[in-house]
C-alpha cells in the first residue's frame, strides 16, 4: 500500500470514507472525490498526511477528468481507481418513470464509465493499474423489489466490469479489474435513497463500513475479479442461478424477508 495513489469516489461518507482512512493510515496517497466539500475535508483530515480532497460530481465527465488531473498534479501517477459513488432509489418496477431510470444510470453506471475511461489511458501507458467497482448484492439477486432501478443499474455496472476485464486480459494482463459486492452495510446510505429509505444502521446484521473497507483494501493488495463481503453470499448467488425454478426460489428466504441493500 505504501505510496500507492488510490482514487476513491464517494469518499465523503460510508464505505468510501472508511477506505480512504484505512489506506491513508497504511501509507497510501488517497485521493478523495465527492460533492460535499465540508464532509470531504473532514474525512481527508483523518486519512493520513498525503490525503488529497477533490470536490467533484462524478456524474459529470468533466469533473471526473478534473479529479484525475488533480491526482496526477499532486502525485504524478494513479495506481488504483475505486468507483464507489452511488445512490439508491425506492420504487417498484410498476412505479418507475423514465427519469428515474435515467438518474439511476447516471449515478451508478455513467459515473463508473467516466472513471474507467478517464484513468484507462494512464494505466495503458504504464502497463499496469487496478480498477475496482463497488457494486451490491442487489446487482446479483432480486432481494428487494423496492430497489428495482438501483438493482438494474448495478446489474449493468457488473456487466461493464466483466467485459472490461475481458477486454484488458490479452494485451494488458497487469491492468486488474475487480467488482466488490456488499450486502447490508451499517451506514446512512439508505436514508439518502430517492423517495426515501430505511436507515441501514438500524437493520439487524448490518456489516460495518470498516469491515467492507478492509476487504476492498485486501483486493487492492491481492487483486481478484469478483468479491463478496459477506460469508455465504457467493453460495446464495450460485444457488439462485442454478435453481430449477427461480420463481419458487424467490418465495423463500432471504428473498422476501431481505431489507434494502447497500
Amino acid at each position: 500500500m505504501q505510496e500507492r495513489t488510490i482514487v476513491i469516489t464517494g469518499a465523503s461518507s460510508g464505505i468510501g470514507a472508511a477506505l480512504a482512512e484505512l489506506v491513508g493510515t497504511r501509507g497510501a496517497n488517497p485521493v478523495l472525490v465527492a460533492r460535499r466539500e465540508r464532509e470531504l475535508a473532514e474525512v481527508a483530515a483523518r486519512s493520513g498526511p498525503h490525503a488529497l480532497a477533490v470536490v467533484a460530481d462524478v456524474t459529470r465527465r468533466s469533473d471526473v477528468n478534473q479529479a484525475f488531473d488533480a491526482a496526477i498534479a499532486r502525485f504524478g501517477h494513479v495506481d488504483v481507481w475505486v468507483n464507489n459513488a452511488g445512490r439508491a432509489m425506492s420504487r417498484n418496477v410498476s412505479e418507475l418513470t423514465g427519469e428515474d431510470i435515467d438518474e439511476m444510470i447516471s449515478v451508478n453506471v455513467k459515473s463508473v464509465l467516466y472513471g474507467v475511461q478517464t484513468v484507462l489511458p494512464h494505466f495503458r501507458a504504464r502497463g499496469r493499474g487496478h480498477i475496482i467497482n463497488v457494486s451490491s448484492m442487489l446487482g446479483r439477486l432480486p432481494l428487494t423489489p423496492l430497489r428495482s432501478a438501483y438493482a438494474a443499474a448495478k446489474h449493468a455496472m457488473n456487466a461493464l466490469t466483466a467485459n472490461l476485464r475481458m477486454e484488458m486480459r490479452a494485451q494488458y494482463p497487469n491492468i486488474h479489474v475487480s467488482c466488490v459486492h456488499p450486502g447490508v452495510v451499517a451506514t446512512d446510505f439508505g436514508l439518502h435513497a430517492k423517495y426515501g429509505g430505511v436507515d441501514s444502521r438500524a437493520l439487524p446484521g448490518g456489516q460495518s463500513q470498516e469491515e467492507v473497507a478492509e476487504i476492498i483494501a485486501d483486493v487492492i493488495e491481492h487483486p481478484r475479479a469478483d468479491v463478496y463481503t459477506r460469508q455465504g453470499a457467493r453460495e446464495m448467488v450460485v444457488a439462485y442461478y442454478t435453481a430449477d425454478d427461480m420463481d419458487a426460489a424467490e418465495q423463500r428466504p432471504p428473498f422476501f424477508a431481505m431489507p434494502p441493500q447497500r
